[in-house]
């Protein structure tokens, strides 16, 4: 049971998540999968593997999944930190409690995700993380403001730690997803796209559980955007 590589996926029901999940299933890996609703233990179970409910910004929850994971198996060999969107709104016009819940949504979790499963991947020699971002995080957006301004200390954060654990053989990089189909995308933002289109969700994971594979064993601390050539700058 120990030799079986090992994948945490939270807010993995549907969307990205979800082709995170199934993607890395493929590439070997027993999931271990989180949502706020049922979901996501549905998804589990088709794949073999486990699914807890729950939610990224309650850190009690975050803390039974790693413990009961680590009991379990013995080991965390991936972690992909996704979940779902930050309010939005005209920028001054959004209030203090929304600037703290998307702190909670998008950012904390992460944090405290490194701090519960750093020290697993520490005592078997190494792991990696993949954080799903979005492409305003490198372009800020006046459409997510909340997303463009946390989401870059995001990127901040995975820096930060991919520097502190790098020599510990953990890893951390960051994903920035562009419009993804999971969502309904117009026709104008269609026609921003240079690809023309959204993203298929197993097009995300594909990147995601590349970052998480031996073959991107010297890529940490990066940002990597998968836009279909959305954002401008160089």
């Amino acid at each position: 049971m120990a030799e079986t590589k090992v994948a945490i996926v939270t807010a993995a029901g549907s969307g990205i998540g979800e082709a995170c999940a199934r993607r890395l299933n493929e590439e070997g890996y027993r999931p271990v999968l989180l949502s706020r609703s049922g979901s996501a233990v549905e998804v589990a179970q088709e794949l073999g593997g486990d699914g807890f409910e729950g939610s990224v910004t309650n850190p009690d929850d975050l803390a039974a999944l790693v413990e009961t994971t680590a009991e379990r198996y013995g080991r965390i060999d991936a972690v992909v930190n996704n979940t779902g969107h930050p309010a939005s709104g005209d920028l001054l016009e959004i209030s203090d409690e929304e600037w703290y819940e998307g702190m909670d949504l998008v950012l904390l979790n992460t944090v405290r995700m490194a701090r519960l499963v750093t020290p697993v991947m520490d005592a078997q020699g190494g792991g990696a993380f993949v954080n799903i971002s979005t492409f305003s995080a490198f372009e800020p957006s006046s459409d997510f403001p909340v997303s463009s301004v946390l989401r870059a200390g995001l990127g901040s954060f995975t820096k930060l730690y991919a520097d502190r654990y790098a020599a510990d053989g953990i890893r951390m990089n960051t994903v920035q997803p562009g419009f993804v189909d999971s969502y309904e995308v117009d026709e104008e933002t269609r026609e921003r796209i240079p690809m023309k289109r959204p993203a298929r969700t197993d097009e995300i994971a594909d990147a995601v559980a590349y970052l998480l594979s031996p073959q991107s064993s010297y890529i940490s601390g990066q940002n990597i955007r998968v836009d279909g050539g959305l954002t401008a700058s160089v």
